[in-house]
């Protein structure tokens, strides 16, 4: 069996507020195979995106163990993580917030080229180019701001830059949510096909199952910072075991789900 390339176990996060504690994360543990997109799918407030941020260390548990492409990611400091950061990306809700919107288009993508060392100066226009081109924008946007492109674009940018670290994992966190319905397919259907053609394993954050099921193999439901159920994507939309993927599924409409995925 191949080993996974993400591993949590017993992860737990408590964030202190005003003298009053909320448990974000309660003992979760989730794996991630190898070329494999995973959906992780529950309410507003659940502890999803706090999952995402702890998974990339943007924020550290107070608990639990991580293992990523065979290192122990939680243990990781300085320059060996700096070296592995690069291999695992994440593209967010708003990536306005996540940009200088000040900067060019071309500034963005060149960022993590330079600083992964992955293209000399001289070939880093011609790269940039091919990142806009893969997630199929005129490489003629590289000289506006991002401020000034459409949000399509700019998710579409944001995919492009995670991309340009040629990365193992991408975390998409809420990434089409904001987007409008046509908008939004083009989007997922850009998703599946980066990962189909890369190998590419992704971790899809949605509050919307339809949405992680069009895109995800492998399906896990959240509620109150616990995984309640995971399994195969088709088999969880069709029979949910727990309460809240049985809401799920009835909140959404039959013909919202389309057909399973390779």
């Amino acid at each position: 069996m191949t080993a996974p390339l993400l591993a949590a176990h017993g992860l737990k996060k408590t964030f202190v507020s005003a003298g009053r504690s909320t448990v974000a994360l309660d003992d979760v543990s989730l794996s991630l195979a190898p070329g494999e997109t995973l959906g992780l799918v529950g309410p507003s407030g659940c502890g999803k995106s706090t999952l995402a941020r702890v998974l990339l260390r943007l924020i550290e548990p107070d608990a639990g163990r991580i293992a990523f492409a065979g290192k122990d990611w939680t243990a990781l400091r300085g320059e060996p993580l700096r070296r592995l950061r690069g291999r695992i990306q994440m593209v967010f809700q708003d990536p306005l917030a996540a940009f200088n919107p000040h900067a060019t288009v071309a500034r963005v993508l060149d960022d993590p080229l330079r600083i992964h060392g992955l293209a000399p100066r001289g070939a880093r226009p011609a790269a940039i180019a091919a990142l806009l081109e893969r997630v199929e924008l005129s490489p003629d946007l590289a000289r506006r701001p991002v401020h000034a492109i459409s949000g399509g674009q700019r998710q579409r940018l944001a995919i492009a830059r995670a991309l340009a670290s040629r990365p193992d994992l991408i975390v998409f966190d809420e990434a089409v949510s904001a987007l409008d319905v046509a908008v939004r397919r083009r989007i997922l259907n850009l998703i599946v096909g980066l990962q189909r053609e890369r190998g590419l394993s992704c971790l899809f954050i949605s509050h919307d199952l339809a949405v992680v099921r069009a895109v995800s193999h492998r399906i896990a439901v959240m509620e109150a910072g616990k995984i309640v159920e995971q399994g195969p994507a088709g088999a969880l939309v069709a029979a949910p075991r727990s309460a809240v993927g049985q809401a799920l599924v009835a909140a959404t409409p039959r013909f919202a789900f389309p057909a399973a995925r390779a």
